[in-house]
Formats: C-alpha cells, structure tokens, sequence
C-alpha cells in the first residue's frame, strides 16, 4: 500500500518561499518588530525551533522511542520559553539557521521509509511531516508586517 507522501511538495515550495525570503530581505528588515514582542527573525526562529524539534524527534525514533504529541496547550508556554532566547540570535544568523534546519527536516521527512510514514499517520501523526503550512503562516505574516 502507498503512503501519503504529498507533505514533500508543499515543504519544498515553502522551503524554497523561505530561502527566496531570506535571501532577498535586510538585516533591518529582520530586526523589524513583530507583534507580542517578536521580531521577523525570532519568528524565522521559531520556525526553525519547532523544524528541529521533528529532527529531534525522527533521531529518537530511529533509536526505538515513539515520538509523543505534543498537546495544544503546551504550545503557547514552549514558545513564550523560547523566544527570549529566539531574539538573542543575530537576526541574519537566526534567518540562515531557519534555512539549514529546514533543508535537514524537509530531506530527512522525504527520505522516511514507508513504514516509518504509515506507523506515525496510524499513531495520530506525533511527528507532523507536514513543515509547510507552519512556514506559510508565519512568512505570510511576516510580509503582512513588512509591506506596512
């Protein structure tokens, strides 16, 4: 039986919309604030944060521990945790690192055995292979806040 492998193709077009982002923007525009605090760089960061913890959780995997989910109402706290030292990052660095991570995480989730794809949709998805969306809603916010 195939599996749902359609996650590669819109990780690829928002990868290549960061990249393409990235590369076109200043390091002004990276320090531009954002709302609650953030800047567009510790929201790239955050982007990154959230890639590499599907990195962290695909190496545990791979070892032999079942990824868990993480619960809705986790989310706001990890992320409140993470950004003071999100917005310590050298904005350029912040940017350049939310590259990386998401060429790692996107080549890692595509090469996913079959198996290993069809055992995490059949546990509810705990490892969300699916990297595009998250990066579609923040660099659409992001080009909200900077086209004002």
């Amino acid at each position: 039986m195939a599996v749902d492998r359609s996650y590669a193709v819109g990780n690829d077009a928002e990868r290549a919309r960061l990249k393409a982002f990235v590369t076109r923007v200043s390091d002004a525009d990276l320090a531009r604030a954002m709302p609650a605090g953030w800047t567009v760089a510790a929201v790239l960061g955050h982007v990154a944060f959230w890639d590499q913890r599907i990195l962290t959780l695909l190496d545990a995997w791979e070892r032999g521990a079942a990824p868990t989910s993480i619960h809705e109402e986790e989310v706001d706290w990890v992320n409140d945790a993470g950004k003071p030292l999100l917005l310590a990052v050298p904005p350029r660095k912040a940017a350049e690192l939310t590259i990386a991570i998401a060429e790692e995480v996107d080549r890692r989730v595509a090469a996913l055995p079959d198996d290993l794809v069809a055992r995490n949709a059949a546990a509810g998805s705990p490892l969300s292979l699916f990297r595009g969306p998250h990066r579609k809603d923040h660099l659409d916010d992001i080009e909200r806040i900077l086209r004002r």
